[in-house]
């Protein structure tokens, strides 16, 4: 056992950034674990989080990252490991979940007028952890260094000096300029949380190593800081990245035998449940921005949207409307996840200004009337007899969750003049055509199932714990040794 708890608080290890998608949320994962596995009691903790993937815990709704952190640490999730979390509706304006419930008063302020308002229950959450388990492995968002923002900040340094936290500070060397990144941030910095800095980690390196000297050594010389980590290019490490995975490397091993295309629209929200189609041998998953990216695609899946109408807006504007009634009327296979689902149908109405009113794709006939109150809620429940591509899912039970403000139901006009959607989940779940190959659902995580993807495409899905052991192995094989037991001591 490391020794790690100070006068009844945990250790805390952060995971600081040079910019965004450095890698702290992957690297806060494999922390999570590697820590879990030396017999320690491990939570997450990101104090602010602004991303449209969330899951579904105790309490309410969390980010993404912090929830399978929470899981990569053996521990139950729960909103205080991510106790303010933003949702991006519009450029300008964001959905505010404080504690894991939706707060219309903070989605109301603006951005600087949060902070102190909002802080008393980040410190609170973050104290509460810290008194039940020996280490917390706490995520920054950004860089630590946004002097723009350092004055409101409530999710870096803020925290960092809280939580007498020990700092990594990792940067993407194949963006290029990484010793650069590394003392720019160092340098804006104040000196005083300088000396919280205990090691650079570069991550995404390709080539060999020895050639990256002098530069570490020049860099310790001139910060104090060691580089304490060179982390390889891993592309197939497994889990979902933090704000998507539009990348051109969607391709699995084998020769492809199908090709999926996800909708990539501005408000696209919960992408990261699509994670397993890129571990599957044989299929491409593609993110479609334009008509041309859903030519020839085998699939089409409409994604959650955290803002549905302006969402399918966007799809209009682009022309990919057209392109998916398209390829739903060549026979095309078409699947809508909750905002996809909303999609579908015939009509998109708004009484309470949620989202917004207009007419829908009209691939199935259902309508959707936006509540004020928001279904955060997990969901077992097995399909009923499917037809056509879907068949292979008739009798599965599947485990998922639900985070939506709308309610649908069949268009009742056009259900009385025979044009019927064909319910195949109970309590208005999940639809199908007439012609078997549209089918749209609320509940996310259909292909996070493992009788899922054994029954659509016939293999074994990698479990999470075989991905959370694999980035604990890699920085076990990849860090200084003695550093991240170091980081606790």
């Amino acid at each position: 056992m490391i020794p790690n708890v100070v006068n009844g608080r945990a250790r805390c290890v952060m995971v600081l950034g040079t910019t965004s998608g450095a890698g702290k949320s992957w690297l806060a994962t494999a922390l999570c674990r590697w820590y879990a596995r030396q017999g320690l009691r491990v939570a997450p903790f990101k104090a602010q989080n602004m991303s449209n993937n969330a899951r579904v815990v105790a309490g309410g709704e969390i980010g993404s990252a912090q929830y399978f952190q929470a899981l990569a640490a053996r521990a139950e999730p729960d909103v205080r490991m991510n106790p303010l979390l933003l949702k991006p509706e519009r450029d300008t304006h964001s959905q505010v979940i404080l504690m894991g419930q939706v707060s219309n008063e903070l989605s109301e302020l603006p951005w600087r007028g949060r902070s102190e308002r909002v802080w008393p229950q980040i410190a609170q959450a973050l104290d509460a952890l810290r008194a039940e388990n020996d280490a917390v492995v706490i995520e920054g968002a950004g860089s630590p260094a946004e002097i723009n923002l350092m004055a409101s900040d409530i999710v870096n340094l803020r925290v960092a000096r809280h939580s007498e936290a020990r700092c990594l500070l990792v940067t993407d060397i194949d963006r290029g300029g990484a010793f650069a990144h590394l003392y720019g941030t160092w340098a804006l910095m104040p000196p005083a949380d300088r000396d919280m800095l205990a090691g650079f980690v570069l991550n995404k390196f390709r080539g060999d190593a020895a050639l990256l000297a002098p530069a570490p050594q020049q860099l310790q010389q001139l910060t104090g800081v060691p580089t304490v980590a060179t982390l390889p290019m891993w592309w197939q490490h497994g889990l979902p990245e933090e704000d998507g995975v539009f990348d051109d490397r969607s391709v699995s091993s084998g020769e492809v035998t199908r090709t999926i295309a996800a909708i990539a629209y501005p408000r696209i929200s919960n992408l990261d449940e699509f994670q397993p189609l890129k571990n599957i041998a044989g299929v491409r998953l593609r993110w479609a921005r334009s008509p041309a990216d859903v030519a020839g695609a085998d699939w089409i899946i409409l994604p959650g949207s955290k803002h549905t109408s302006s969402d399918l807006g966007w799809m209009r504007a682009q022309g990919l409307d057209r392109a998916v009634a398209a390829h739903a009327s060549r026979g095309g296979i078409v699947l809508g996840v909750c905002g996809g689902l909303q999609m579908l149908g015939e009509a998109l109405i708004d009484p309470h200004g949620v989202d917004g009113n207009g007419p829908g794709l009209g691939l199935l006939p259902l309508v959707t009337v936006f509540a004020a109150d928001k279904t955060v809620r997990h969901r077992e429940a097995a399909f009923s007899s499917l037809m056509g591509p879907w068949a292979a899912l008739s009798g599965i039970t599947v485990r998922g969750y639900e985070i939506h403000h709308g309610q649908t139901a069949e268009h009742a006009a056009m259900a009385a003049a025979g044009d019927r959607a064909c319910a195949v989940m109970p309590d208005e779940l999940a639809w199908q055509n007439n012609a078997g190959n549209v089918l749209g659902l609320y509940l996310h995580g259909l292909f996070e199932d493992p009788a899922v993807l054994q029954a659509l495409f016939g293999v074994a899905a990698r479990t999470l714990d075989a991905v959370f052991d694999g980035l604990a192995d890699h920085i076990d094989s990849h860090f200084e040794t003695g550093v991240l037991r170091s980081l606790i001591e």
